[in-house]
């Protein structure tokens, strides 16, 4: 965990409260959809046979004859699920700052703001060997569970995040970290299902500064390598000259992706591999847009 110090240290202190009311769940640190007589006062409602009488407000009563119950807001826990997309597109670059070290960071950050609001928190990682998977918990080493399984993923294959995200239940927070290249429509049509059944759904579209602004000059470049091939799926030269129309195509891409992604009614933050982490992990949990690169937000 020494390689996370620094960004928990960060991050201390800090809570990521619901976007809106959470479903039916046990007692936590989130607004509940649910009325109770617990909680932080909302409303009156004239009183019903069979509700508990210590409900009543009895000053109410001997003040205008009328029996009333306070209702309020329930508090409930939120089960957070971060699923990180562990491709070979993630792996991308080879030297320095790759996307997926990026978004394991970013993941670990994350888990431990849930955590830390005492919300159960869990982990999984799609790659070329499989998926990994740490279930929902709030016990103390959650974090350092998550960061070490992690930290033994490499990335590599082309997994298919949409029967991994079928998996999850829908009264939960759901987080993708991923590049959003892959085959990314099953995995919205997934989520925008779950966001319609009650889950809160977060987007974390990661992309490397290399890929914003990369160097001048020109590149031999090639589709990632998929599970078990041995050369990479293409190749071509891409001259100076066509690097204007790549960055157009890529700016393009990231507006469409926001735009989707928010069209579910999920959050979308774009993540920039050469952004501190912590700074990222702050982004997301209060749904702030960071500086953006290339006209895209």
């Amino acid at each position: 965990m020494s390689v996370y110090g620094p960004m928990l240290d960060a991050l201390r202190g800090v809570r990521w409260p619901a976007r809106r009311a959470v479903g039916a769940a046990p007692p936590g640190a989130h607004r509940s959809s649910q009325k109770g007589t617990a909680g932080e006062f909302t409303e009156y409602r004239l009183y019903r046979q069979g509700d508990d009488p210590r409900a009543l407000d009895w000053r109410l009563l001997a003040r205008s004859d009328r029996a009333f119950v306070r209702l309020s807001d329930d508090r409930a826990l939120l089960p957070t699920w971060i699923v990180v997309d562990g491709s070979a597109r993630m792996q991308f670059p080879e030297a320095g700052q790759s996307k997926f070290g990026y978004a394991r960071k970013v993941a670990v950050g994350l888990a431990a703001v849930a955590h830390a609001s005492r919300d159960p928190v869990g982990a999984m990682v799609a790659h070329a060997r499989g998926v990994q998977r740490v279930p929902p918990r709030t016990r103390r080493g959650t974090v350092q569970e998550i960061a070490r399984v992690l930290d033994g993923v490499e990335a590599g294959g082309a997994a298919d995040l949409s029967p991994l995200l079928s998996e999850l239940p829908t009264q939960a927070r759901i987080v993708l970290i991923t590049d959003c290249l892959g085959e990314i429509n099953g995995a919205l049509r997934v989520l925008a299902a779950h966001r319609a059944a009650g889950a809160l759904i977060e987007c974390v579209h990661v992309v490397a500064a290399e890929e914003l602004a990369p160097p001048p000059g020109t590149f031999l470049v090639h589709e990632p390598y998929a599970a078990g091939a041995a050369e990479p799926h293409e190749r071509r030269v891409l001259s100076e000259k066509g690097m204007a129309d790549y960055r157009e195509r890529f700016d393009a891409f990231r507006k469409e992706m926001a735009s989707r992604w928010r069209a579910t009614g999920a959050g979308y933050t774009e993540v920039r591999t050469d952004l501190p982490a912590a700074r990222a992990v702050r982004a997301i949990v209060m749904g702030l847009a960071l500086p953006a690169k290339g006209g895209a937000r």
